[in-house]
């Protein structure tokens, strides 16, 4: 028998040559894992309306399914809001489904509602190691777009308006807003990691962030400079509170860091075009802010027109009647989406608030990691009063990363209970 055997499975490891000895599952699962990296660093990628983070989207997330994603009840509130919303959304399209924009526009927002309910069941397993390998990833997206941004906007390689737009350093966005929100992310992951003492190469990560914080400064955005600030701020808070241990770290290294910041700023505004544009930029309002047709203006005349159409505007017909986007995400939800869709994005607001705030208060083990996100997306939920958020696929990876870490916390803690009974 033995005999007859050998050769049958001599010949099976002949044919299956180099693979015979590599595991197939554990293979596929490393092919997830430089995907899902993949995925979250091209998400730096937004010259146009299609980038490499929606080419890889579509393999990560089949994958990841194939080897088998969860769906834990603590997803289950952020799908409900997001679904409602999506709902709310298709009702409010149905009487322009033969306009192009608003049913591309729709499409769209259908698809970052998949990529968030991807991301919060992905990380509500093995949330530690998945969300960490993302994290790096996205904090290695930040340091090379905020490098590319800082290289364009001083004109470093000859190039001109690449990576740089309307005076303002854009890195690989359209937008300099955008690239300047984008960044704090990645501030913050280095940050973290700064003051609790567990990056592995500081001298390394402190020069990554000082790199960051350049970009979001040449971005020479209101909103990112002052939703940074409060990011930081919450997340410094956050740190001080939960680890009296290593207060007198937290301080020294965020004095550290202030001190390098601002000198750094200060070298940047010796070049006189910086420094002019920052004259400009730091005015609270500028001139399209201002008026009856200017930003606030619209918001006010379109709050009033709202209030009497329960169905709203239609996705993307603001602009029809104002010329422009709203500029505003709350008041766009209601224009988007009805009275409906704007009580479901609220909702979703206030929901996921309540999750952050209660998971950087618990003493769990996914408060670190809910001390670098929640202030990141708490961020964007402060700067949706001032800018169109509803589109960047960054904020819908963070929500989803946001309940993930709830879910996780709720299973933990359901463990932790089950075990104590047993005792």
């Amino acid at each position: 028998m033995a005999s007859t055997l050998a050769p049958s499975h001599a010949g099976a490891s002949s044919d299956a040559g180099a693979w015979a000895g590599v595991p197939v599952l554990a293979a596929l699962r490393g092919l997830a894992s430089a995907l899902l990296a993949a995925f979250i660093f091209f998400a730096c990628f937004a010259f146009s309306e299609t980038s490499p983070y929606d080419v890889v989207a579509i393999p990560t997330m089949l994958l990841w399914a194939c080897l088998g994603l969860r769906l834990h009840r603590g997803v289950l509130p952020l799908a409900a809001l997001l679904l409602l919303y999506l709902a709310a959304i298709v009702a409010a399209l149905i009487p322009y489904l033969n306009e192009p924009v608003p049913l591309t526009w729709t499409i769209q927002l259908a698809y970052l509602v998949a990529t968030c309910l991807f991301f919060a069941v992905l990380f509500s397993d093995e949330t530690g190691a998945r969300m960490e390998l993302a994290l790096k990833a996205y904090t290695a997206s930040c340091v090379f777009s905020a490098s590319l941004g800082i290289v364009g906007y001083l004109d470093l390689i000859g190039i001109e308006d690449l990576f740089y737009k309307y005076g303002r350093a854009s890195g690989t966005f359209q937008d300099p807003n955008v690239f300047g929100s984008f960044l704090t992310l990645g501030a913050l992951y280095l940050m973290h990691g700064l003051l609790t003492g567990s990056m592995r190469r500081p001298v390394l990560a402190l020069a990554a962030l000082l790199v960051i914080l350049a970009g979001i400064f040449l971005s020479f955005s209101r909103g990112s400079w002052g939703g940074s600030a409060v990011a930081v701020g919450v997340m410094v808070a956050s740190v001080y509170a939960g680890a009296p241990r290593l207060r007198r770290r937290i301080v020294g290294l965020t004095l550290l860091t202030a001190v390098l910041g601002i000198v750094a700023i200060l070298a940047l505004l010796s070049v006189e075009h910086v420094a002019q544009m920052f004259e400009t930029r730091a005015a609270m309002t500028q001139s399209y802010d201002e008026g009856e047709t200017g930003r606030f203006g619209n918001q006010l005349r379109g709050i009033g027109l709202l209030v009497g159409m329960p169905m709203g505007m239609g996705p993307m017909h603001w602009r029809l009647t104002f010329g422009l986007e709203p500029h505003n995400s709350y008041i766009g939800s209601f224009a988007n989406g009805g009275w409906l869709g704007g009580a479901a994005f609220l909702g979703l607001v206030l929901a996921t608030g309540f999750v952050g705030f209660r998971l950087m208060a618990r003493d769990t083990p996914h408060r670190a990691h809910a001390q670098i996100v929640w202030p990141a997306l708490l961020m964007f939920f402060v700067q949706a009063v001032q800018i169109d958020i509803e589109k960047w696929r960054h904020v819908y990876m963070m929500l989803g990363m946001v309940w993930a870490l709830e879910t996780a916390r709720l299973r933990w803690q359901a463990d932790r209970t089950s075990r104590r009974s047993v005792c």
